[in-house]
């Protein structure tokens, strides 16, 4: 990823992190085994004699010694590997989210004609607020909508006011599965790094939770107007999102290179939604809709 043109600390400092536990245990962990990587070299020695005597009558010194340097070779790895772990989580959680954002609101050519837009799983408002900030450059005068399933309204505004684009911000609590607006609402609907969650309640590798996810793809593309963008940036799955994307007959589907976030792989789909949709020889419908 580029640079975010913007000082990390600033965007920590706003937007703050939700699951701080998870990089602090791993960087614990990452610590404990590094510190023991380094005992295992400085005190190679006296641990390879502590082996012989263990066992003086089962290993050889040579099998001693390749046991206390594979130990401590495997020790001093792990600690590299949970060290890397804890930093791409650290930086995904916001940093990454906010690289992302830009990318994201960039895939929408003109935001000056934007009156309506949706962001799918708000959070705190990293993308949200990317988007108002496109909105207020434009000179548009429309508004974004923050959706997500907690009550994150006092938090999310509270970055809007900092970003200076709480006029253009409004938020709403609702479950994507269910979206709480008519067919055909917004000219732009955006989501980060949310879809991947919906169904865990069934398992993640279920195809429960498959068919929850491709529920709340159709309903991204349901609430989308005719002729609108959507952008959505997710883990794991977007090729899933792809295939319903193209059972949707949606079009300009473009799928950006991998990006690892939360030590997994991830990517951003965009599309647009048809202006007409031909369902027979002679039949031409301009709604889309969903059953």
């Amino acid at each position: 990823m580029g640079k975010t043109g913007r000082d990390w600390t600033q965007i920590y400092a706003i937007y703050g992190m939700d699951d701080w536990q998870t990089p602090m245990f791993l960087l614990i962990h990452a610590i404990i085994f590094s510190i023991s990587s380094l005992l295992f070299l400085i005190y190679f020695d006296s641990i390879h004699s502590s082996f012989e005597h263990l066992l003086p009558n089962v290993i050889s010194t040579t099998f001693a010694r390749f046991a206390v340097g594979f130990t401590g070779s495997v020790t001093a790895l792990s600690g590299v590997c949970l060290f890397y772990a804890a930093g791409n989580i650290f930086y995904s959680s916001v940093a990454l989210r906010w690289e992302l954002a830009q990318r994201m609101v960039n895939a929408v050519h003109d935001w000056s004609s934007v009156k309506t837009a949706l962001d799918v799983g708000c959070g705190h408002g990293i993308l949200l607020n990317a988007v108002a900030l496109q909105l207020k450059k434009s000179g548009s005068s429309g508004r974004v909508v923050g959706l997500d399933r907690k009550n994150t309204t006092v938090s999310t505004l509270r970055t809007a006011k900092i970003e200076g684009v709480q006029e253009y911000v409004t938020c709403r609590e609702g479950d994507v599965r269910r979206l709480p607006f008519t067919d055909n609402y917004f000219d732009v609907v955006v989501s980060a790094g949310v879809l991947h969650s919906v169904g865990k309640e069934f398992g993640t590798k279920t195809a429960a939770a498959g068919a929850e996810r491709m529920r709340a793809v159709g309903e991204v593309v349901r609430v989308l107007k005719s002729g609108g963008v959507g952008v959505i940036w997710d883990l794991v799955h977007v090729p899933e999102y792809v295939k319903r994307l193209h059972e949707l007959k949606m079009e300009d589907i473009r799928v950006s290179e991998r990006v690892t976030a939360f030590m997994v792989s991830s990517h951003i789909v965009s599309f647009r939604k048809p202006c007409q949709h031909v369902v027979g020889p002679s039949e031409v419908r301009l709604d889309w809709r969903f059953q």
